[in-house]
């Protein structure tokens, strides 16, 4: 949970990002500095809802958040091992382990070993965990789309162009990455 946004989507077109211009001046000053006023809380009010919604959703389809990311991730290739997987999901290694056991006793998914290195354990949905995973894009969709509600095309683009901006500000570009918003 930590760090983490509120949808997995499977690496839409990145709209071009604008020129960076000259360095501005500081927008905040630590002196009148009002948290509820800042880009940051902003944007944690807009994640924590859509966290919230995407969970009442999913819980109509008999998922957690616990189950939807991690058979999503495997579903759409962004993960195949647990080492990917804690990775993606910004987890340790022994929550990984803990949530793996927890889908493999529900028949969602299941460990193989690697055909070309014995060593490496390698995940994969069962037809359990494929049927489960089915809802998750129309459900992801449907979230986005309303709290988009009323933007045009382009501002959604630049949206998601300053988004990206500050994403590479902080030195964690989502180009290549999944981003769940």
């Amino acid at each position: 949970m930590p760090g983490t946004p509120p949808g997995l989507d499977p690496a839409p077109p990145q709209p071009p990002h604008a020129p960076q211009g000259p360095a501005t001046a500081p927008f905040y000053d630590g002196q009148r500095y009002d948290a509820t006023d800042s880009v940051g809380y902003r944007l944690f009010r807009v994640v924590t809802a859509m966290r919230r919604e995407i969970d009442l959703r999913m819980a109509q389809h008999g998922l957690t958040d616990a189950q939807w990311r991690p058979l999503w991730l495997l579903k759409i290739g962004r993960a195949s091992s647990p080492q990917e997987l804690a990775r993606e999901l910004d987890i340790d290694g022994g929550a990984v382990t803990r949530m793996l056991d927890r889908l493999e006793s529900k028949g969602l998914m299941e460990r193989v070993r690697s055909q070309t290195d014995r060593r490496m354990v390698m995940l994969q949905l069962t037809p359990g965990g494929e049927a489960a995973v089915q809802a998750v894009p129309q459900v992801l969709a449907e979230v986005n789309n309303q709290f988009l509600q009323g933007f045009s095309e382009d501002e959604w683009l630049q949206l998601r162009g300053l988004l990206g901006r500050m994403a590479d500000n902080a030195g964690t570009s989502t180009a290549g990455r999944s981003v769940q918003l």
